[in-house]
C-alpha cells in the first residue's frame, strides 16, 4: 500500500498520534507540513505566535489561499491584533482543535517556530496567576512609554534574574506584572506542577528543520524583499490605522517597525529591506538556539537536501506498516 494512506488503519499502526514541524523562519516548514497532510490524511495546526493574527497574513508568511485548499489548517489568523494572547490561551484553543481532529479520524500536524508552544504542547504548562488589571496597564504604559530599558530597570528590583535572562518586552512585561501583582517571581510560579500535556512526546514524530545557515539567510533576503513588493506595506498600513499600543505582540512582529518607518519616510525601500533582513536573520537565530537548547532530542532535517514533496514521501513510509 503506498504512503497516501488508502485506510487509516496504517497510520495508527506507525504508534505516532501526531506529528510536530519546528524550525526557524523561512526553513520550508509549511511546505513540508502541507506534503505530508496531503500524503497522511492530516489536518494542519499553527504552532506559530504570529501567524495567529488575522491583520498579518503577508508580514508573518502566513499560508497562501492555495495551500489553504489543499489541507485543513487550524488557528490561522484566528484573533484581531488588539489580542494579547499567552501560551495558556493557545493551549485551549489547541486542545479543542485535537478533540475536532480526533473525532474525524486524521492525523493533527503541528507546524510553526515558537518554541515555547511545542515545548507546552508536549511537557505541559503552568497556568499564571490572574494579573490585578491596574498593575497590567501600568506595566503595559510603562512598555509602550519608556520600552524595554525602563522595564528592564522596573523589573531589575524585583526580580533581577529575569531582568538579566529575559530579552524580549512582552516576555519582560509579563515577569514585571507578576511579580507586582503577585508578589512572587515569574520563576517561581513556573517552578510549580506543570499541568498534564495535550500530547505525549513519545507518541508525537518530532522534527526540526535545520538547514544549512547560507541556504537560510538566501531564502530569508528573499522573503524579505517579497513582503515589500506583495503587499506588505498596505498590510502595515492598515495595522497602524488601528491605533494599537506598541507592547502588544502583533504590532512587534517583525516587518512591522522596518515597514511603518518606510511608510513614514524615516528610510527608503532598499535600507527597509536590508532591515527587515536582518532582524528576520537574527530571529532564525534565537529560535535555532531554542531548538537546540530545548528540542536536544529532536529529530533533524536538512531541508536543502531535497524537496518538500520527496521529504514528506519518505516521512509518510514510516506510518505504513
Amino acid at each position: 500500500m503506498s504512503a497516501t494512506l488508502d485506510g487509516r488503519q496504517d497510520r495508527r499502526q506507525s504508534g505516532y498520534d501526531a506529528v510536530l514541524i519546528a524550525g526557524p523562519t523561512a526553513s520550508g516548514k509549511s511546505a513540508l507540513a502541507l506534503a505530508l497532510a496531503e500524503a497522511l490524511d492530516g489536518v494542519i495546526v499553527n504552532a506559530d505566535s504570529m501567524q495567529l493574527y488575522r491583520e498579518l497574513s503577508i508580514v508573518t508568511a502566513r499560508p497562501p489561499a492555495e495551500d489553504l485548499a489543499r489541507a485543513p489548517h487550524r488557528l490561522y489568523g484566528v484573533l484581531p491584533a488588539a489580542d494579547a494572547f499567552s501560551t495558556g490561551d493557545w493551549l485551549r484553543l489547541v486542545e479543542r482543535e485535537l478533540k475536532e481532529i480526533r473525532a474525524s479520524g486524521k492525523l493533527p500536524v503541528f507546524v510553526g517556530g515558537t518554541g515555547l508552544y511545542f515545548k507546552a504542547l508536549t511537557e505541559g504548562f503552568a497556568e499564571l496567576p490572574d494579573i490585578d488589571p491596574q498593575v497590567r496597564t501600568r506595566c503595559r504604559s510603562l512598555a509602550d512609554e519608556g520600552g524595554i530599558d525602563a522595564v528592564r530597570q522596573a523589573l531589575q528590583e524585583k526580580d533581577p534574574k529575569a531582568a538579566a535572562d529575559l530579552k524580549d518586552l512582552q516576555r519582560l512585561t509579563r515577569a514585571l506584572e507578576v511579580v507586582l501583582s503577585t508578589g512572587r517571581t515569574l520563576a517561581d510560579w513556573q517552578r510549580e506542577a506543570h499541568g498534564e500535556s495535550l500530547l505525549f512526546p513519545d507518541g508525537c514524530l518530532r522534527l526540526v528543520l535545520a538547514p544549512p545557515r547560507a541556504w537560510l539567510h538566501e531564502r530569508i533576503a528573499r522573503r524579505a524583499k517579497l513582503m515589500l513588493e506583495s503587499g506588505g506595506l498596505d498590510e502595515v498600513r492598515a495595522l497602524l490605522q488601528l491605533d494599537l499600543p506598541k507592547s502588544l505582540p502583533a504590532m512587534r512582529a517583525i516587518g512591522v517597525k522596518e515597514i511603518a518607518a518606510l511608510l513614514a519616510g524615516e528610510i527608503d525601500g532598499q535600507e527597509a529591506e536590508r532591515l527587515l533582513t536582518v532582524a528576520t536573520r537574527r530571529y532564525a537565530k534565537r529560535q535555532e538556539t531554542w531548538f537546540r537548547n530545548q528540542m536536544a532530542d529532536w529529530e533533524r532535517l536538512d531541508p536543502s537536501a531535497e524537496r518538500a514533496e520527496e521529504m514528506a514521501q519518505r516521512i509518510a513510509e514510516r506510518f505504513v506498516r
